[in-house]
């Protein structure tokens, strides 16, 4: 059997190398309130960005993009070049290659305005990391180079180690494993006299690789366990995933595939925690890599499934390959030959495309460098020629370059004028679409308001005036009862119909209360919810678990927390009337950005396209509701395995 790679890069952005010790999370968080609108504030974020990295990677981001905002909005250059140097580098762990690339360039650009050399190599090296990432090496070497001739003349010992560890992973991706660990072992000394943990454990990672690569397992082993200990130490959960990934890596290798077990259940709880896409594929990889040596292969198919869905859906083709040879493995083990052959073809199909986009890539590359070649040829050709014209246009009269030079500003000015007019065009245009979608907002405010105050309308006049009118009869009856000689079919059925007048005013209040609870009024939106949900429960039609994260101190205004009830509401009405579910989760938790609503069951599910066609007015209100208060919604569900909608709204 083909043998399966777990191993794993790591890296940091070469702006958290500045030698000193950062506050606790705590402290900073006391100190953010405190803090004026100007530089300072700009890295007190950046500092909290870097508390949460480790850890809470979208939190991270959070503090990471409001040190950009604050950066742009007081025209603070250097804040906005350590904004995109922090922020790219989650976005890399994320596998968000191009949004990073083209933000380190764009920090290229800005620092090259600075005029400061140390700052310029920093982003010249994360730019080149960027490219290295993508397997683009030729451009990469070339902001390695022009970033090292900077760093030389300041002679700093951390920024030295960072720089040997990223041309260790250079030579670590161009195959030339014995070169990157000599870099690597310049990185591990420098990293040690600087004290400096995080390098530290990233350089023992990557030496560990390269050991991996040369097939020398217990240096590599050893170079691992050292990350491990670093990583559990400072709390970095992303590094501490990665050594168990690659211990796995090292495990495998040796045919040890019981120890392996472990070391991806570890990795796979912390690529789910910090949404490591490509981490979380290799786990469940290994997981069922591990369940088909011990002959379980129904586990071994659950962790293979899910694994390809995963890298299908985020297009990781080379982890799709070598699922595809795992489960044409799996089919023959289980006498699967059809299925067996399939994924063999489907493994090949992917490797020759994978090849063929190599050879296009390397022929394109050769193409651009004769295409250079060719130019710069042509330039010096243009150059010498020029020259001699230049000699001539020196014996031409003044008035030709008068009006040469009056042609220019003539049509600079056109240019200009052209320019002015396209930008009042798109201001133009950009106010109108604003215009038309605060004019959408606006409709869909004044009808979910309208609808609102109709059911409040109506739920009063249900409570008060029918409500009223019922429990008088009911009450004329009861006195009617006492005056009143009934044989014992009459008396029978005067209590048949007085039972019926009960539950006629039940439901009639339970209507009342469906259209507007009064726990919604008076107690607010997370009281509300429970209580709808214990309604459910006690109704015995489906078993509800609801759960509040952080919503009991929180006050939602009226709009807002209507709209969210109806949502729920609507959503766990669809699964009583379709889903065949006979439990369901009702989560709503505060973030730093709003509240996030997550509601799942473990019915039938279905096929998700049915909704783009779905003309059912239930699910239009949800979606009206949703983009009303400007919420994202994403639904997760297929045929059989329940159904998962995750709401996002900023409050």
């Amino acid at each position: 059997m083909k043998r399966i790679s777990f191993i794993l890069l790591l890296f940091i952005p070469l702006w958290q190398l500045n030698g000193q010790e950062l506050m606790d999370r705590d402290s900073l968080l006391r100190l953010l309130p405190k803090v004026k609108e100007d530089s300072n504030k700009v890295l007190l974020y950046i500092s909290l960005g870097q508390q949460y990295e480790g850890q809470e990677p979208e939190t991270a981001k959070f503090y990471y993009q409001a040190a950009g905002e604050l950066s742009r909005q007081i025209d603070y250059v250097p804040g906005i070049i350590k904004y995109i140097m922090n922020y790219t580098f989650i976005l890399n762990q994320q596998g968000l290659l191009d949004s990073a690339l083209m933000l380190n360039l764009h920090s290229v650009e800005l620092a090259r305005k600075l005029n400061d050399n140390f700052t310029l190599a920093k982003t010249l090296f994360n730019t080149g990391s960027s490219y290295r990432l993508k397997e683009d090496y030729t451009r990469a070497v070339s902001f390695y180079e022009e970033g090292k001739k900077l760093f030389e003349p300041y002679q700093n010992e951390a920024v030295n180690a960072q720089a040997y560890d990223i041309l260790q992973n250079l030579y670590t991706g161009m195959k030339q494993y014995r070169r990157s660990l000599e870099y690597g072992r310049l990185a591990v000394k420098g990293s040690k006299a600087m004290g400096n943990l995080i390098q530290l454990g990233t350089a023992y990672n990557n030496m560990g690789l390269n050991y991996t690569c040369l097939n020398i397992p217990d240096s590599a082993r050893y170079c691992f366990d050292q990350a491990l200990v670093i990583a559990r130490k400072i709390g970095d959960l992303n590094m501490e995933a990665s050594q168990y990934l690659n211990l796995g890596d090292l495990y495998i290798s040796e045919g040890n595939y019981t120890a392996i077990r472990p070391l991806m259940e570890k990795a796979l709880a912390i690529a789910l925690k910090l949404g490591l896409t490509e981490s979380e594929v290799i786990a469940r990889k290994g997981l069922s890599f591990h369940y088909f040596r011990q002959g379980n292969y129904t586990l071994a198919q659950e962790y293979a499934d899910t694994a390809l869905s995963i890298a299908t859906r985020y297009d990781l083709r080379d982890q799709r390959e070598k699922l595809y040879v795992h489960l044409s493995n799996l089919a023959f083990a289980r006498q699967d030959l059809r299925a067996g052959e399939a994924y063999a073809r489907l493994s090949v199909l992917l490797s020759d495309s994978i090849m063929n986009e190599t050879v296009q890539k390397t022929t394109l590359e050769l193409e651009q460098q004769y295409a250079s070649a060719k130019q710069d040829a042509k330039i010096s050709r243009l150059e010498s020629e020029k020259k001699v014209q230049l000699l001539t246009i020196r014996q031409k009269s003044i008035l030709n370059l008068i009006l040469l030079g009056s042609a220019v500003v003539l049509l600079l000015f056109y240019i200009l004028l052209y320019r002015n007019h396209r930008q009042k065009q798109e201001l133009q245009n950009r106010r109108i679409n604003e215009l038309q979608q605060e004019k959408m907002l606006m409709a869909a405010e004044a009808v979910l308001k309208g609808e609102e105050q109709e059911r409040t309308r109506l739920a009063k006049d249900l409570h008060d005036g029918l409500g009223g009118m019922l429990s008088g009869i009911k009450y004329s009856f009861q006195t009617m009862k006492g005056n009143l000689i009934m044989t014992p079919e009459n008396q029978q059925a005067f209590e048949r119909s007085m039972d019926m007048l009960d539950s006629s005013i039940k439901e009639m209040r339970r209507v009342a209360h469906n259209m507007m609870p009064e726990a919604l009024v008076k107690f607010g939106l997370d009281t509300a919810l429970k209580d709808f949900c214990e309604d459910i429960n006690r109704s015995g039609a489906l078993q509800v678990n609801y759960q509040s994260i952080g919503m009991k101190e929180v006050v939602v205004e009226g709009t807002a927390s209507i709209a969210i009830y109806r949502i729920v509401q609507e959503l766990l009405n669809n699964t009583m009337k379709h889903a065949a579910a006979t439990n369901a989760i009702v989560q709503l938790s505060k973030t730093p950005a709003g509240i996030n609503i997550t509601v799942e069951d473990d019915g039938n599910g279905f096929d998700p396209l049915i909704l783009e066609r779905a003309k059912g007015i239930g699910w239009s209100n949800i979606q009206n509701r949703v983009e009303y208060l400007k919420g994202k919604m994403d639904v997760s569900t297929s045929p059989g395995k329940g159904t998962s909608v995750h709401i996002e709204i900023n409050i």
